[in-house]
């Protein structure tokens, strides 16, 4: 009996493949780093052939576990990281290039009399945190991608439509809306490419994927041993929103990753932020486009990292909670590591640690690294409430830092409201199976799998306002 989704979610910094059964509930897990590249200082690449290797590895793993139960694969993904290969050889031109990067920051500077034509059109600033750009720079500066565009045999894609190539053998070019409108590339308003952005980056429409809703079949998977439906797509913070059961407008959640990215359902008529906030698509119930407030933290969970193998502070990213002081004594750290993104949106800073003391210890740093996350956030979540013209009655938060109660706590603080965390963190995977389940059939309408969206634990806010401000 068919009655499993395969969520793959292709992260920053890993892989996640989970099985998903028809309760939504977690039957399978597999997952695995891959490497991370710093040509230069401000830029970060990746492999897109290592990410499809271990992709396949996983895959073909999950299936050995699961067999014939499998009815449809969802894919979630690191949205605006740029991936550009050849058509017929099917392999990339350049390493991909992160979202993190900041390589086109001077090409951004350069574009910036036309900034309010693309935020006008597309509801994202003009920043080298998305794909645009990057495309753009892989066109002029690798010969072979120049030649290929030319000659209509290079495609373009978000991580989804690179790994949807290779699982259906080439037969599909392919994305969603969630990706598309992270490219500044893409009209959120008449939901389609844009020939005046393209032309002024350069791009040709032949490199482009078609856009097809994010719940449906984008294409079968045909190099896994067995034919099976891909029928959802959704970028990593959109299918967390979704699977986090934010369907409804003025419903938010927080997901605490690489980055922070704070997500409002702001329903199906566009809101444009008076607080440098992005405006992007999602989905609602049925995985149909609507829209969304968007403001992205570009160093959150990765500030534990760096303080890991960095530092080396510690030899385990969960160690934080236990071995970060009781206060952070006065010290203070800015993680602007690539840059701030919303509501800032200032690329040329860089990362500071202040209030330092001969009594500073390894504990002051570690909490105070910690704080910076909460903190990066709250100014996430004013900017939304500002914008959406009252307060949020609860935040919704999941990713790999969520599972830290120190920082759940100290986030409530933070915001003084509650912050509620579901019993399955893994919601950008889950959220890419609801599309999916609701693609291929599993599943006939949101509401059988709404009532699986249970909490592990509400975090209610307990420091007094003035402590808090």
């Amino acid at each position: 009996m068919a009655d499993v989704i395969l969520a793959i979610d292709a992260g920053t910094t890993g892989v996640t493949v989970l099985g998903f059964d028809a309760q939504a509930q977690v039957i399978h897990k597999g997952y695995r780093e891959f490497t991370q590249h710093y040509p230069q200082p401000g830029w970060v690449e990746h492999d897109a052939e290592e990410i499809w290797t271990v992709t396949e590895a996983l895959a073909r793993a999950a299936l050995d576990v699961l067999g014939d139960r499998v009815a449809g694969i969802g894919i979630t993904n690191q949205r605006e990281t740029t991936v550009v290969w050849d058509a017929e050889t099917r392999r990339p031109y350049h390493n991909a290039i992160v979202w993190q990067c900041r390589r086109t920051a001077a090409r951004c500077q350069e574009l910036k009399a036309h900034a309010p034509g693309i935020r006008a059109k597309t509801g994202l600033v003009l920043d080298a945190y998305f794909s645009g750009t990057k495309l753009e720079w892989i066109l002029r500066n690798v010969p072979e991608a120049k030649a290929g565009a030319a000659a209509g045999r290079a495609r373009f894609g978000t991580i989804d439509t690179w790994l949807v190539d290779r699982l259906t053998g080439g037969a599909a070019h392919v994305t969603d809306p969630t990706n598309a409108s992270r490219t500044l590339l893409f009209d959120i308003h008449a939901k389609r490419w844009d020939p005046e952005l393209l032309a002024l980056l350069g791009v040709p429409e032949s490199v482009l994927p078609q856009v097809l809703p994010s719940a449906g079949v984008f294409g079968h998977a045909t190099a896994l041993g067995r034919e099976i439906p891909i029928s959802g797509i959704a970028g990593d913070q959109q299918a967390a929103l979704f699977g986090q059961g934010c369907v409804e407008p003025g419903s938010a959640k927080n997901t605490y990753g690489t980055g922070c990215f704070a997500l409002l359902n702001a329903g199906p008529e566009r809101v444009e932020s008076k607080h440098k906030l992005l405006t992007t698509i999602g989905c609602d119930r049925a995985g149909a486009p609507v829209y969304c407030l968007e403001g992205s933290v570009f160093i959150g969970g990765a500030v534990i990292q760096w303080l890991r193998d960095g530092l080396q502070l510690l030899s385990d990213a969960a160690e934080s909670a236990t071995l970060a002081a009781p206060d952070n004594g006065g010290v203070y750290l800015v993680p602007a590591f690539v840059g701030l993104g919303a509501p800032y949106w200032d690329q040329d800073a860089r990362g500071l640690i202040t209030g330092i003391t001969r009594g500073t210890t390894r504990g002051h740093l570690i909490r105070a690294a910690l704080e910076s996350i909460a903190y990066q956030s709250r100014d996430l979540i004013d900017a939304l409430v500002a914008d959406l013209g009252r307060p949020l009655t609860e935040l919704r938060v999941d990713g790999g830092a969520s599972t830290n109660d120190l920082l759940m706590q100290f986030q409530a603080d933070m915001l003084g409201i509650p912050v509620a965390r579901p019993k399955n963190v893994e919601t950008t995977a889950q959220g890419a199976a609801f599309l999916a389940g609701l693609g291929c059939g599993l599943w006939k309408d949101f509401s059988e799998v709404e009532q699986v969206l249970a909490i592990d634990r509400t975090y209610t806010p307990a420091l007094p306002a003035d402590a808090r401000e």
